[in-house]
């Protein structure tokens, strides 16, 4: 799977991630992320104690990447709510579902507290980031200020969640679309004739 001069930690963490996506936690062996990263056991516990370390590694660098993408959208050009849009437009590949989302549906990742923090922490991050953009176009005068930006936020990310859940439901992004347009119709509702 890996060509060229690529640290062993560095392979075993994205193997992981890529495991985690596709297959979840129960269904990612150990064995099967010594395959996918072309590592062996010796190597797997020479840099992490276990499976549960190696996914809290992968889960963490999932975030961050996310986080850096998430920031970048956020924090280009326009208003609140185009900013918005071009968040919740980006190319996603919604057929997998999100990475740190699909997540919650594994029983063994919220039964953990150590694997749970890290996608409670995404979560709560990208609500108040998007809360903070939504006060943003308050104060700016492009949104109503009787839109509660914690709330809205919270709309936001359920909705972007729920789309994924719905799509990978029906084997079609067509539903996950729906979703991101509609709530986007709802927030420019909100906005302030100029």
């Amino acid at each position: 799977m890996y060509t060229g001069v690529v640290d062993t930690r560095e392979r075993l963490i994205e193997s992981t991630r890529t495991l985690l996506w596709e297959r979840g936690y129960v269904a990612t062996s150990p064995k099967l992320i010594q395959q996918a990263a072309d590592a062996g056991q010796g190597s797997m516990y020479h840099h992490f104690t276990g499976k549960e370390q190696l996914a809290l590694a992968a889960i963490e660098r999932t975030a961050e990447e996310m986080r850096r993408q998430i920031d970048a959208l956020l924090d280009g050009p326009g208003t609140a709510v185009e900013r918005i849009a071009t968040y919740l437009r980006r190319e996603r590949e919604v057929l997998k579902g999100c990475p740190i989302g699909r997540l919650t549906q594994d029983p063994d990742v919220m039964a953990s507290p150590t694997l749970r923090e890290p996608v409670e922490g995404m979560f709560a991050w990208l609500r108040g980031r998007l809360a903070d953009v939504v006060s943003g176009g308050i104060a700016a005068g492009e949104l109503s200020p009787g839109v509660e930006p914690g709330a809205t936020a919270t709309a936001i990310v359920a909705v972007l969640q729920g789309g994924y859940v719905l799509a990978r439901a029906a084997a079609d992004t067509a539903p996950f679309d729906q979703a991101i347009e509609g709530i986007l119709a709802l927030l420019r509702s909100q906005g302030i004739a100029r």
